[in-house]
């Protein structure tokens, strides 16, 4: 049975060309082609795709919001970006929003058939350049995480703050004195470069500190 597709351009030439692509081959078959993502709930239901392929940057709704759209609904159906972005925040957006793979429109030609493949038995199929970024974002991440020079404890009462706990608590916990939690989140603070829990917590947050 051939693998059905739902797809997403704006551009209506390469909607076109895509869809003759995947309409021309044995393996595939294509459910729908549309301008936006402003449609793709009903779509999901109407279509019952195996696998989604979107563009990022379209009008009304665009490849990222129809991501988190098909995400809140089905997390597992193969989800592929398909852009001419190749710039950092694009790329990790659609990754981070749960995006299976991300393929540049100029290799679509030779990568989409095998990326198809890939994405639907569990693989995140990505362009070269995509898949290079992915590195140096982790390699930054982990650059962060030795960077401030947090200590073994340091760490442990920085992860119980963002869980939520309390001095009392953390200290309860970890089997020290209040005292001693409040030295070490005074050096933490220096460290992080910040002045409060919620500073401290969205820092850790958002750079992957910990």
């Amino acid at each position: 049975m051939a693998t059905k597709v739902l797809l997403y351009e704006d551009n209506a030439e390469l909607r076109a060309s895509l869809s003759s692509l995947i309409a021309f081959s044995e393996e595939l078959e294509l459910a729908a082609a549309f301008e936006n993502c402003s449609g793709v709930l009903e779509h999901l239901r109407t279509y019952q795709p195996d696998i989604v392929l979107t563009d990022i940057d379209m009008p009304v709704v665009n490849g990222i919001k129809g991501l988190e759209m098909i995400r809140s609904v089905n997390p597992d159906l193969p989800v592929i970006m398909l852009t001419v972005f190749d710039d950092n925040q694009h790329i990790l957006d659609a990754i981070m929003n749960g995006a299976t793979g991300y393929i540049l429109k100029q290799h679509l030609t030779t990568r989409l058939g095998n990326a198809i493949s890939e994405a639907l038995h569990g693989g995140a199929p990505m362009s070269p350049v995509v898949a290079q970024l992915v590195l140096k974002h982790i390699s930054s991440r982990k650059d962060r995480k030795t960077r401030y020079a947090l200590t073994l404890r340091e760490k442990d009462i920085l992860q119980s703050l963002t869980d939520g706990n309390s001095y009392k608590m953390i200290a309860a916990n970890l089997g020290i004195t209040q005292g001693t939690v409040c030295t070490h989140i005074k050096s933490i603070y220096e460290k992080l470069g910040v002045h409060s829990q919620a500073e401290a917590v969205s820092k850790t947050l958002k750079e992957g500190i910990l």
